[in-house]
Formats: structure tokens, sequence, C-alpha cells
């Protein structure tokens, strides 16, 4: 079947439920975090599948399509594919007011009230209850690892926490993970943690529950694992230590020796390729570049100096094997619980192809979107603390070598060109999603361009 295919609207004999659902989604999606093209209006909406999950819940698969314009991290044509959880009722409870979409007024809804499911502790409560029973609904396929019981009745709740997809927190027990934005093939945040869980790797949380559509084509849409109720993001606490004053380097020397060992594990429990860091990785490195200097007019000047740190791959020493990664390691992605490091949220840049994110690249990707972490993490007080985020560099890369037996800092030309094209990726990001925060990564593209470190 093409990859286009996954686009398609799917044809029905009844009445067309976007007829109801056609208008309210319009309205409702582009103020949605989790929505890729806010900076697109929506002209297509079509239906890929509908299943009743249980009465007055419906799950959806929507593909949108947009004007012409860039369409940076799209499908075919600009389009993506959402899912969805939409409840329909006569009457919504006032305690469900943020979650109303709106009221029906043709179609096979019309008159009754639609709402985001996803907030309704009824229906989250139902979806788990598919989760711990494995079997189908219409295409959907639910699944479990038979060795890890879930117990029944675990209150929900949802995160209210920024993010690219939602997540639902059953009883501090588990964690459901629904995937906003998706795209044909196994998601990496099923396939990895798996992976890594046969490995015998205890930095990640694996797999307890997940379910997958068949239709139009086979996709994971969401993944059930442990939660760590006691634990704290690696942001929320480089922050803290911010704000005491407080050193954060003894954090950052145990969080580079947890990805090393992410990292090893990831190495043995998939296979490793050969490099083409001269071809390939670094074309796409200006290509993206070129694209995002296209929509942030502020890179421009910056493009030519920006390249050469792409060319440089020609002659820079290739560095470790290319294997699996994580694909969008930061301080956001890392648990501290205890005095240990867990790594999560697997997924890799949703912006980027499904089939792009599971390939091998080189493991110096993870190290540059961590140390760029840092550097963020320092920006977020006046008066700006370069010297912390430097100790903090420092200190990720001498653990990661303690464990890895191979020093980043000694892969400068490699390093510095992973290091730009993650900058040149948070430029797009922010200036797409919070453009207050742009200074952050375009004083990061200065200092790249510029110094050439």
């Amino acid at each position: 079947m093409p990859k286009t295919a996954f686009l398609r609207p799917r044809r029905t004999a009844v009445a067309d439920p976007m007829l109801s659902l056609g208008s309210l989604l319009r309205d409702w999606l582009p103020r949605q975090r989790w929505f890729a093209g806010k900076d697109r209006p929506v002209t297509e909406l079509g239906l890929l599948s509908m299943t009743e999950l249980f009465p007055g819940c419906l799950h959806l698969l929507v593909r949108t399509g947009h004007t012409a314009g860039p369409a940076f991290g799209g499908g075919p044509s600009g389009g993506d594919c959402y899912q969805l959880l939409l409840g329909v009722r006569e009457h919504l409870s006032p305690r469900l007011g943020r979650a109303l979409l709106g009221q029906a007024e043709e179609g096979p809804f019309a008159g009754l009230t639609v709402y985001d499911a996803l907030r309704d502790p009824r229906s989250t409560q139902l979806l788990l209850e598919r989760l711990r029973s494995p079997g189908s609904a219409g295409p959907l396929r639910f699944e479990c690892d038979p060795s890890v019981p879930v117990p029944a009745g675990l209150p929900p709740r949802v995160l209210d926490a920024e993010q690219s997809n939602s997540s639902l927190v059953y009883g501090d027990e588990f964690i459901l993970k629904l995937f906003r934005r998706v795209q044909p093939g196994i998601n990496p945040d099923l396939e990895v943690p798996g992976a890594l869980a046969g490995q015998g790797c205890r930095r990640v949380p694996a797999p307890v529950a997940w379910f997958r559509t068949t239709h139009p084509q086979e996709a994971t849409l969401g993944v059930l694992q442990p939660y760590l109720r006691d634990a704290s993001d690696g942001w929320t606490l480089a922050m803290r230590a911010l704000a005491t004053g407080d050193d954060f380097t003894a954090q950052a020397r145990e969080l580079g020796r947890a990805t090393a060992e992410v990292h090893l594990a990831l190495a043995s429990a998939f296979p490793t390729g050969v490099h083409d860091e001269s071809g390939r990785t670094a074309a796409a490195m200006t290509e993206r570049l070129d694209s995002a200097a296209h929509y942030v007019p502020a890179l421009k000047p910056f493009v030519l100096r920006l390249r050469g740190a792409f060319g440089a791959l020609v002659a820079c020493d290739p560095g470790p094997p290319a294997q699996r990664i994580h694909g969008d390691l930061h301080l956001g992605q890392v648990l501290r619980a205890g005095r240990e490091w867990f790594v999560i949220d697997f997924e890799g840049e949703p912006s980027r192809p499904l089939a792009e994110r599971r390939t091998v690249q080189s493991p110096v990707r993870d190290i540059a979107g961590m140390l760029r972490s840092f550097d963020y993490a320092a920006r977020q007080r006046r008066p700006w603390r370069p010297e912390w985020a430097r100790r903090c560099r420092e200190a990720f890369c001498a653990g990661y070598a303690a464990r890895a037996g191979w020093d980043p800092r000694k892969k400068h030309g490699l390093l510095r060109a992973y290091e730009t094209d993650r900058a040149v990726y948070e430029v797009l990001y922010e200036a797409r999603h919070r453009p207050d925060w742009l200074p952050v990564p375009m004083a990061a593209i200065e200092r790249l361009a510029v110094r050439g470190d």
C-alpha cells in the first residue's frame, strides 16, 4: 500500500460524521498544544476511521489538509493524521466545561454536545479497561504484557503539561501516552522500551499495555507504562538548582553515565550501521537549515557560516558506529527518582517522518540535544549563567565518557555539526510554538556561526 494511502479518507454508506464534527474540529484543533498545523489554515478534514469504543465515546483518526505554505514535518501535501477521542451526549456536565467542543448543528450528531473525552473520567476509566483486557474494537487492537497485572478502577487524571501528545496518569501507578499525530508503522516509544526491557536495561520503564490500529494502515496509538510517582524531571531539577544557586555538576555527570548506559543497551538491542556523515547526513542538515531560514528570516544572516559546520562532516572523525538512539534527548525527557536517572519518551522529534526516527544515527546527536538543554536552562533566569551551562556540559560529557569508553568532547567537528542542527530545529520550533523563547536558540546560532565552536 503506498504511503499516501494513510491520508485517504474512508468512504462509508452512512451519513458522514464530519457533517457534524467538521466545523467544530476546524475551530478546536488549531487551539490544541499538540496540533502541528498552527501556521497553516485547516482547509480540509477527512475521516480515516471512526470506532465507537463504548456508548457515547468515539475513537477517530482524521486527516487535516492545509493551504499551500511551508509544510515542515507535515505528511504528504502538507497533511497530517490525528488521533481523537470524542464524547457525544445530550447534555454536558459543568465539570467538563473545559472539554467542550460545541454542539453539532447538522449530520448524524445534530443537536448533541461534542467534547474531548480524555477529560471525562468515565471515558478514560473505560479506556483503561480496554487496555487491561486484550482484544479488538473495529480496527483497534489492544495488547498487553500478561506478566504485569494492571489493577481495575485506578482513578485517571490528565497531565496538562505542554507536550506534543496527551498523557493520562492512572492512580499514580501507570501513565498512558496517546500519540496525537499518527504515522504508519510501529512508534519508537513502544518499540525501543520493549527492546531495552529485553536487554535488562532498568533505565527505561517497560511497556505494560498498548493499542494500535490496522486501518487504514498499521500504526501505534498509545502505550501504557509504569509511572514513577516520586520522580522529578531533569528540567525541574535544573531550574531548582539555578534558583537556589546549587551546583548541578554531580547530577549532570550521573546523567551522562545513564545516557551512555542506554546507548550501550540500544547498540545491543538493535543492529548498528555504517556512517555516511559526508553524504546524506550533511545534506539533510543543510536542507533543514535552508527550510528553516525560509520560515524564520532571523536565520538568514547565519546560513552560509552554519553550512560550514555541516560541510566539515566530510573531514571530521566519524565517531562511534551509527545505532538506534533516543532522537530528542533533553532535560525534559529524563527523570530522577531517588539517586537514579531514567530516560523516557523515545518517540523522537514528532515533526520528523517515523521511518527517519527509526533509522540508525550517531549517538552524538543525543549528546548534542542534552548539551543544548543545559544552555536552555541557564538562559531561563537573569542574569544569564553561561558558566553554569559550561560546567554542566563538561560534567555530562565526562560522565558519558567514563561509561561509554569514548569522549564526545574529542569529536569536536561532529559535535558542533549536531549541536548546530539541533539549534536550527529549536529555532523553527520556537518560532512556530513559543515565539517569546526564540532568543534562546538564536543565541546559540550566533555562537556556533560566529565563533565556530
